[in-house]
């Protein structure tokens, strides 16, 4: 009777009437809900055999490929919030706990359906979402609805999975106070984990190239600073590297399409010379913007999300986007996607992120991206599965 009801709901979601001009567009307008796990296999993804301040350089770089004119090719990956462990001021184990144990005891299960197409690019790059600590709870942190924390050695997954950087500047990287924030980030360092945060700059270089990456939060009022710091702040790391990627923790929650002020921001960051601008909060995902030929995207939505067992909207997308640099300078050439489900089963999140392989949710993914992309002026037309 319970799934017969949930089918039901999901069929009135989907044949409400809506107006793409003055509603954003959810996945439940096009997803429909499935009764029954469903196990993906990356395997059957098509993916294309592609390979302060602090320089990381990456020990197992993948080869770039040299273009015709000289450049230097190179495939930057993205992903969306990335949160795991629990909340210690909750009695028994948390949900991740608990499918780390049905997992077989090995944190780094989360990476097992993408850690293979990471590792064929030259950058992947995640918003870390939480902290890896032992560290108590502070006082004022005590009433916060969600605090979370992981064992510090848990940042083997990052290195288990081929991610090699994280943003880490948002509302859950003081959880814990600055204890806990300066033990993520010392275990960041040890694992070699290039990390980036609000005056503190990530450097990552592979095949010669260096590529700067900023993060910033907007939240409190920030706007109007931010709208004058993150430029001048670009500007500067631009001029010792070749690729700056920028990192926004920004709009609300469960928003599909970024508000006025995400839009003035993102583009003032390309206009002041970055080549990526990246975003997170919302955990939904919004469409892309191709600015003055450099993409914004909004929000990557989740990746591992370990906040909820049962997300109302499990889609995703990985974003990958090659430049060609030469001479310092880098060209954008193209971008791709690949929708996924933030969980390996359907009808619960199992906390590992999986490829779409059914044309049908490949096709919601797309539909969601396109539809709330009409309310943005330079939102891109398709979004490519494949390299172009």
């Amino acid at each position: 009777m319970y799934r017969k009801l949930i089918v039901l709901l999901a069929v009135l979601f989907i044949v409400m009437p809506y107006s793409i001009a003055e509603e954003e567009v959810s996945i439940f307008e096009t997803l429909q809900v499935e009764p029954t796990p469903e196990i993906i296999s990356i395997e059957n993804v098509n993916t294309e055999e592609v390979i302060a301040e602090e320089e990381t350089p990456s020990p197992e770089a993948t080869q770039a490929e040299i273009l015709p004119d000289g450049s230097i090719s190179i495939i930057v990956t993205a992903v969306g919030d990335t949160t795991i462990g629990g909340d210690i001021r909750k009695s028994g184990k948390s949900i991740f706990d608990r499918e780390f144990e049905k997992q077989g005891g090995d944190p780094n299960f989360i990476v097992k359906n993408t850690k293979d197409i990471f590792a064929k690019d030259h950058l992947t790059i995640a918003n870390f979402e939480g902290t890896l600590t032992t560290a108590g709870i502070p006082s004022n942190k005590k009433g916060n609805s969600f605090l979370f924390s992981a064992p510090p050695e848990y940042v083997s997954i990052l290195k288990e999975g081929s991610i090699e950087a994280v943003a880490f500047e948002n509302n859950h990287v003081m959880d814990h106070g600055e204890e806990g924030y300066k033990e993520t980030t010392e275990a960041f360092d040890r694992a070699g984990i290039v990390w980036s945060a609000e005056d503190k700059i990530g450097i990552y270089e592979t095949n010669g190239v260096k590529i700067a990456m900023l993060a910033y939060q907007t939240f409190n009022g920030r706007y109007p600073d931010l709208f004058n710091k993150v430029p001048r702040q670009v500007e500067e790391a631009k001029l010792d590297n070749d690729i700056v990627i920028v990192s926004f923790h920004w709009g609300d929650e469960l928003d599909y399409v970024p508000n006025s002020n995400q839009q003035k921001l993102g583009r003032l960051t390309i206009d002041a010379g970055a080549d990526l601008v990246l975003g997170h909060h919302s955990h939904r995902i919004n469409p892309i913007e191709k600015y003055k030929g450099r993409y914004i995207a909004y929000s990557l939505g989740n990746f591992s999300f370990a906040g909820n067992n049962k997300p109302s909207d499990m889609c995703t997308f990985f974003l990958q986007v090659r430049f060609s640099v030469k001479n310092g300078q880098a060209t954008t050439n193209a971008f791709r996607i690949i929708p996924a489900r933030i969980s390996s089963k359907a009808d619960y999140n199992d906390f590992i992120p999986t490829p779409f392989t059914e044309q049908r949710h490949i096709d919601n993914v797309l539909s969601v991206l396109k539809k709330n992309g009409k309310k943005l002026e330079y939102a891109v037309e398709d979004y490519p599965l494949d390299w172009e």
